[in-house]
């Protein structure tokens, strides 16, 4: 394999584990501009600023996994006196990579098998860095069940193999796997499915000077499935959190894109597993303050993504019987209706002090 010069994200002693490489520390001249979605999108690569100064870089010599890498994030060698240098794009956003979050998305490619095509994992890659920061923020949580469940270790869950069958904008993972009993020792070796989908938020919209809340209805597949003769919902704003952003950002963006509205607060709910058996998708559910006045409603969607929402708003009070005389089927709002009706006193004192 021949010798590049890894610059900036690709230079980090954490890709280069991923890769499996070791590199020798050279000084390159320039500097890089851009470049805070390195690793993340295909486009968030850094460009490199000739003249300016020198650049730390790592010299290596590739392999199989960084030229696989490289291919799935459209990276190729620019030529450069000190050498080839691998890690540049058009330039990017702004900012620090996020070093964590690429690494992950880095070894999640590589874990595709070697049959799937480069361009097929590109179109994949906002799937991917969905999963991969979902499980960075997984890693990150507190323990739940306080003192009532007992704390589990590393080897309490062992994986004998994984497969991925299918992967599009989610994954149905395959595992198998032991893990530890209540009785002590350990399972069989015992497989199990999970539909892999990464963590969403969900925001309610609440206007407490009007005691209202923004209600959003739209078509949806599982009822369908179920020949439910109403597959239209009624639902809280909700969305995908992105590889990169914060949960909270993710609110916001949300109610933005599904019903035009600017939150100011968010108050958070009861974030949860909302099928633990099966999903592999954890819920933050938050109250969101916003401006709720007549004329409010509408039609709202992103387009790129064939979205048909249709925004309504009702007053706290109805949303509360409604939920109560089970007219509601979605569950995070039924759940989000039924803790705003226990919190509205609470949540309104502290706007009031604030």
């Amino acid at each position: 394999m021949s010798a590049v010069l890894l610059v900036g994200l690709l230079a980090d002693a954490r890709m280069l584990d991923a890769f499996g490489l070791t590199g020798t520390p050279q000084a390159v001249g320039g500097r890089l501009e851009g470049g805070g979605r390195a690793g993340i999108d295909r486009d968030g690569w850094p460009r490199l600023l000739a003249g300016q100064g020198t650049l730390a870089a790592m010299r290596v010599f590739r392999n199989a996994a960084l030229d696989r890498y490289a291919e799935v994030m459209g990276l190729a060698p620019q030529d450069h006196p000190d050498g080839p240098v691998l890690g540049l794009g058009a330039g990017g956003p702004d900012g620090e990579p996020q070093v964590d979050l690429a690494v992950s998305i880095a070894r999640h490619v590589l874990a595709v098998p070697a049959d799937r095509t480069a361009d097929g994992i590109a179109r994949r890659l906002s799937a991917i860095g969905v999963r991969a920061a979902s499980e960075l923020r997984g890693a990150e949580s507190p323990a739940s069940g306080g003192d009532l469940v007992e704390r589990r270790g590393p080897g309490d869950v062992q994986v004998l193999g994984q497969d991925e069958p299918f992967e599009s904008f989610f994954s149905v993972q395959v595992s198998h796997l032991r893990h530890r009993t209540h009785a002590g020792g350990m399972t069989p070796s015992v497989r199990r499915e999970a539909v892999v989908l990464g963590d969403a938020v969900v925001v309610l919209p609440w206007d407490p000077v009007r005691d209202r809340v923004l209600l959003v209805e739209q078509f949806r597949m599982a009822p369908l499935l179920r020949r439910d003769p109403q597959p239209w919902l009624l639902e809280t704003i909700a969305g995908r959190v992105d590889a990169g952003e914060t949960v909270e950002d993710a609110a916001r963006r949300e109610a933005r894109e599904e019903a035009n509205l600017t939150i100011t607060r968010l108050f958070p709910a009861v974030h949860h597993y909302p099928s633990p058996g099966v999903l592999g998708e954890y819920l933050y559910l938050y109250v969101g303050i916003a401006d709720l006045p007549d004329g409010v409603e509408g039609l709202h969607g992103l387009e790129s993504e064939d979205e048909d929402i249709r925004s309504l708003v009702i007053d706290r009070a109805r949303l509360t019987e409604m939920a109560m005389s089970g007219q509601l089927s979605n569950g995070p709002l039924v759940m989000i209706a039924l803790w705003l009706e226990l919190r509205h006193h609470a949540i309104r004192a502290e706007l009031g002090a604030a």
